[in-house]
């Protein structure tokens, strides 16, 4: 089976149970999510098993990410109260009461790893739950949302096969062109239109501006992991996704 099948297929599947878990019911997105965030946050520190300078203890920060991902979902839930978020500030800080036992060489980099990671993975999946929980539109913002990056993500990917001659950022991801770029945004312009004027109606200048940052900030994220994962010379965060990688790499 050809890469770009293997990533249809799979990028089908992916779609399909996160959609289907938004649309069943807000348990059943926070218990598909959570699957996703607890794969995603294990990808991230493994990225570092064998990084010659940063030495973290990954199990910490798995738990602790784990911890605040749970606490926060809970006061989104109305199961805790408010003031329950403080507890955020000494679990960030018990990482670096850490390192203080450990003595490493690198401190400051580890610790900047591991409360990278928590911001990285933990606060984007908790969001897109929250915002699930309040929403009030016809079609859920966070389904609109997908829609709008995976449209980005996918002409951005067949236009810049067919179409794409200059190189976007040729340092980072030497695949990505500009006309790739530039074609993706124009179709999620056309999506997001299509979901204000036909399905979430009377909401054109919602969608079109929200397609207008989704679609920027979707090519900036994929260079942002590109740039980590070259920096760290590997090719994909994991291989749990046949044609795409990772979780990470989705």
């Amino acid at each position: 089976m050809s890469n770009l099948a293997k990533r249809s297929i799979t990028g089908l599947l992916f779609g399909i149970v996160v959609l289907g878990s938004i649309f069943y019911g807000p348990y059943t997105q926070i218990s598909i999510f959570s699957l996703f965030m607890l794969l995603g946050l294990i990808e991230y520190y493994r990225l570092f098993d064998q990084h010659p300078i940063v030495k973290i203890s990954k199990e910490i920060g798995v738990f602790i990410g784990v911890f605040i991902f749970c606490l926060l979902v809970g006061v989104s839930l109305e199961i805790l109260p408010i003031i329950s978020i403080t507890i955020i500030f000494p679990l960030f800080f018990s990482l670096i009461l850490n390192e203080l036992w450990k003595k490493q060489e690198n401190p400051i980099i580890n610790i900047s790893v591991l409360v990278f990671g928590i911001i990285y993975i933990v606060i984007p999946f908790y969001l897109t739950i929250d915002l699930n929980l309040r929403n009030t539109s016809y079609l859920p913002l966070i389904v609109g949302m997908f829609l709008l990056i995976w449209t980005n993500d996918c002409f951005a990917y067949c236009i810049g096969r067919v179409l794409g001659k200059r190189k976007l950022f040729e340092r980072i991801s030497p695949n990505k062109t500009w006309e790739g770029a530039l074609g993706g945004i124009v179709f999620t312009l056309i999506l997001g239109y299509l979901i204000g004027a036909y399905i979430n109606k009377g909401d054109e200048l919602f969608w079109m501006v929200s397609a207008l940052i989704i679609a920027p900030c979707s090519i900036y994220g994929d260079l942002l992991e590109s740039l980590f994962k070259r920096s760290l010379n590997i090719k994909d965060s994991g291989t749990i996704l046949p044609g795409h990688g990772g979780i990470l790499d989705f």
